[in-house]
């Protein structure tokens, strides 16, 4: 940190208000990051999506009856 020299009240006024402004967005930008970070952590946003945790479900459910029955019909030839 650098030192400044102040000719006035007025100098050192203003730049307490900039410190204290500066402050402000910092502890705006926490409170955005921390919610940002709660949303990703959801466990909804961990599979995807509810969609996406949809699709899987419903993509494996479909796989696992088409594989049975591919498997079925062959496995009778033999």
């Amino acid at each position: 940190m650098t030192q400044h020299r102040y000719n006035s009240f007025d100098e050192i006024d203003q730049r307490l208000k900039i410190l204290s402004l500066q402050k402000e967005i910092d502890k705006e930008n926490i409170k955005l990051n921390m919610h940002r970070s709660k949303n990703n952590l959801c466990p909804t946003n961990l599979l995807g999506g509810f969609d996406g945790f949809i699709q899987t479900v419903v993509l494996t459910f479909v796989t696992n009856k088409l594989f049975k029955k591919f498997s079925n019909r062959f496995g009778k030839q033999k």
